[in-house]
């Protein structure tokens, strides 16, 4: 009995330390959920990804935020459309966000070149923050070739040249 006296304060020594430990790592998690938002916002990932927000100068509630958009953005490529992050990172696991943004070639306006600059641990706090904010909406609409027309608005991304005067 008095050996296991004796071994209580380590006991409680190691329990206060894990606690200390859980602690450090929710603070760690919560910090990189907050790079992941500061990512997004300077990032300019709502500006395509979330409805309103370019016309709205980001006044948009952030519980709408990366829901995708059915307003295409028609070019030389057919008419591409802003995936709906939220519930294309619901199931796609830290690691393979990470492979894929390294190797992603989409789109346009998608800047995957931008993406693929970025450091691992900007991918992995992107992808903790959109996983917090949960599912929400619908898929985006399915990008179409160029000469077919869209059913939805969109945005022409094309040159167009001035008319000659005089």
């Amino acid at each position: 009995m008095l050996m296991l006296g004796a071994a209580m304060p380590a006991v409680a020594a190691l329990a206060a330390e894990r606690m200390r430990d859980g602690a450090a790592e929710k603070a760690e998690l919560a910090a990189s959920v907050e790079r992941g938002r500061y990512m997004i916002v300077v990032g300019g990932c709502n500006d395509c990804h979330t409805d309103g927000y370019i016309l709205g100068a980001g006044d948009v509630p952030e519980e709408k935020w990366l829901a995708g958009s059915a307003v295409g953005f028609r070019g030389g490529w057919g008419t591409s459309y802003p995936t709906n992050l939220r519930l294309y990172m619901r199931d796609l696991s830290e690691d393979d966000w990470v492979e894929l943004a390294r190797t992603m070639e989409t789109r346009p306006p998608m800047p995957w070149f931008n993406v693929r600059q970025m450091t691992e641990d900007d991918l992995r706090a992107i992808h903790r923050y959109v996983r917090t904010l949960g599912p929400a909406g619908y898929p985006a609409p399915d990008a179409l070739p160029p000469g077919e027309e869209p059913k939805t608005p969109w945005f022409n991304f094309q040159p167009v040249m001035p008319r000659k005067t005089g």
